[in-house]
């Protein structure tokens, strides 16, 4: 009987898999819908700049970081594959919400509350993802090129719904999508027998006391700046475009899909990193990665047109390059029983510091221009470096 049943169950531990993948898709898409859709809502909303409606949604991101702290307890203590299904219907809930919208001020709400259900995916589907992966460097690399492929379809979905059928439509459409994919990942993932928390697995590195806690401190610095990079160019990328665009191409479904093609070549970065990381040492391979930043930055301050097309690409292939490393930094170092819960403290600090990004965004450009920006991010990512510089020597 067992042989029979044996094809099932490994079709539903495949599919278990597909979808704690396409979950990290939506995370961040879900949280980039807004940007993308901003300067359609504008008129809608009151304002007469984009830039003036950016902050509304940093409610949203300051959850997707304090979020974390409890989604990640609730995951290694109740479970992490009913966390998993909060998350699939909060997201497509909360995303129906904002659709229904009519006020800054729900508006605002709404988001906040897609942020706080957005914060479950990582101190739970990632470690739920990897616990005992082979390859867990390869296994998040993976996960990382579905996830920016993700940020890829934002630009291009979003882009082609509120061109034909309106920004509401841009929030719908995905939120159904979502609660479908949250009834197919409740059929398709088994019971858990125990709670993350007893279980015995060790981390693959041993570290002291003293170096966990270094490491600890130093993954969590790492996010913060690495997130502060990542949400402002993730987040400016459409406007960015659209800015050094203009007389060239204008067109706002072609330059959804010129970005969709930089976030897809960028994502392929994170596999490279992944098979790099099962092979190497995590610290200096994190400083050459963060440092590769530098120009690419420099160079998109400065350029306009198909230049920037090409600068942008480098810029977001060494940017989500880089995104690996914190959640292979837990693999590495941090015991199964506690890797939802580690995650959960240092997305905390980290996105939360990150968050101010998107608070930041639109006065920021507003004052100083992109080319500012962009230089001061360059400097973020000479920070990263020297702060991945202190990680502690690895020993088997």
């Amino acid at each position: 009987m067992s042989a029979v049943l044996a094809p099932a169950e490994g079709f539903r531990e495949r599919t278990v898999s597909v979808l704690l993948n396409i979950a990290h898709a939506i995370d961040h898409m879900f949280l980039l819908i807004f940007a993308t859709a901003v300067v359609a809502m504008t008129a809608e909303f009151g304002v007469s700049r984009w830039e003036d409606l950016m902050p509304y949604t940093a409610g949203a991101f300051v959850m997707f970081g304090l979020g974390a702290i409890p989604a990640g307890r609730l995951g290694d203590l109740w479970g992490r594959r009913q966390m998993m299904l909060v998350f699939f219907f909060g997201m497509g809930l909360s995303a129906g919400l904002v659709a229904l919208t009519n006020s800054v001020w729900q508006l605002a709400i709404a988001l906040t509350l897609l942020g706080a259900f957005a914060a479950i995916y990582h101190p739970v589907g990632i470690p739920m993802l990897v616990q005992g992966a082979r390859q867990p460097g390869m296994t998040i690399g993976i996960n990382g090129l579905v996830g920016n492929l993700g940020i890829a379809a934002t630009a291009l979905v979003t882009g082609y719904l509120v061109k034909w059928f309106g920004w509401r439509m841009a929030f719908a459409v995905p939120a159904a999508v979502s609660i479908g994919l949250g009834l197919l990942f409740l059929w398709a993932s088994p019971r858990e027998t125990e709670a993350p928390s007893k279980r015995t697995a060790k981390a693959k590195v041993t570290l002291s006391q003293a170096q966990l806690a270094r490491a600890f401190l130093v993954m969590t610095a790492a996010a913060a700046s690495g997130g502060l990079l990542f949400n402002m160019t993730t987040n400016a990328n459409t406007q960015l475009m659209t800015e050094r665009f203009h007389g060239v191409l204008e067109d706002p479904a072609m330059l959804g899909i010129l970005l969709a093609i930089v976030y897809s070549v960028a994502s392929l970065a994170q596999i490279v990193v992944g098979r790099l990381i099962d092979r190497h040492p995590l610290r200096p391979l994190y400083m050459k990665v963060a440092l590769l930043q530098i120009p690419m930055l420099v160079l998109a301050a400065y350029s306009e047109g198909w230049l920037l097309f090409v600068a942008l690409t480098g810029v977001m292939v060494a940017v989500f390059g880089a995104i690996p490393f914190t959640d292979a930094m837990i693999v590495r170092y941090v015991d199964d029983r506690l890797r939802s819960r580690v995650a959960g403290m240092r997305l905390a600090v980290g996105l939360g510091i990150s968050s101010l990004a998107v608070w930041a965004l639109g006065p920021v450009v507003k004052n100083v221009g992109f080319d500012t920006l962009l230089l001061v991010l360059a400097g973020v990512s000479g920070l990263t470096a020297v702060i991945v510089s202190f990680l502690p020597e690895e020993t088997a």
